[in-house]
């Protein structure tokens, strides 16, 4: 069977509605950066979906183009995560909006691997994927929760989340660095908005 992400580390991508403290150990990802209202259609946002997704199969399918990539293993692209600087979509001014968008890849991909997938995807699907780029993540000590319904309503899901961590001893330590992480269970295309499933992921740190 593929390896699954999801399954395989159901801590981090099955979380219930309640908070919770976990640790994220170190991960990469294929990453894209930009700015802009993530709802305009054609949109930058959208934009560098299409170029995540392009070289993130390219990658997984590499062995069909001939690419042998030492240690591959079969496995499911995971779901879409972003990283969101000023808290996440709930906030105003979407058109503001500061996002990296990324997909996370298995170990043994490397930066010639990626490097490869882009140039191919480029070709294939004919889009500039250029501004694709390798990004490690530490994410370390969290707190996190199962947020259901529309991403305005993230809100109260990010008021239970700090509840929670004064009741526990523990504080917010977001900083550019360590910014608001989003992780995408649902795709909006396909359900509507009050059943969207996107896990709120915030670094914390012990209070005092």
């Amino acid at each position: 069977m593929p390896y699954d992400f999801k399954k395989e580390m159901k801590e981090l991508y099955s979380p219930a509605a309640r908070p919770r403290i976990v640790t994220v150990p170190p991960a990469r990802y294929i990453a894209l950066e930009g700015h802009g209202d993530p709802n305009e259609p054609g949109g930058a946002y959208q934009q560098a979906l299409a170029v995540l997704y392009a070289v993130a199969y390219t990658l997984k399918t590499s062995g069909k183009a001939g690419r042998e990539i030492p240690g591959f293993f079969e496995y499911v692209v995971p779901p879409l995560e972003g990283f969101w600087p000023q808290g996440g979509p709930g906030a105003a001014n979407k058109a503001d909006f500061q996002w990296v968008s990324v997909l996370r890849l298995p170990g043994f991909v490397t930066e010639g691997d990626l490097e490869w997938a882009k140039a191919a995807a480029s070709q294939k699907k004919k889009l500039d994927c250029g501004g694709a780029r390798l990004l490690a993540v530490d994410e370390g000590l969290c707190v996190q929760a199962l947020h259901t319904g529309p991403y305005d309503t993230e809100p109260q899901t990010v008021a239970r989340l700090d509840a929670y961590l004064e009741e526990n001893g523990y504080g917010n330590d977001m900083s550019p660095r360590r910014p608001h992480h989003e992780i995408y269970l649902s795709d909006p295309r396909k359900s509507p908005p009050e059943k969207w499933r996107t896990i709120l992921r915030h670094p914390i740190r012990p209070a005092g």
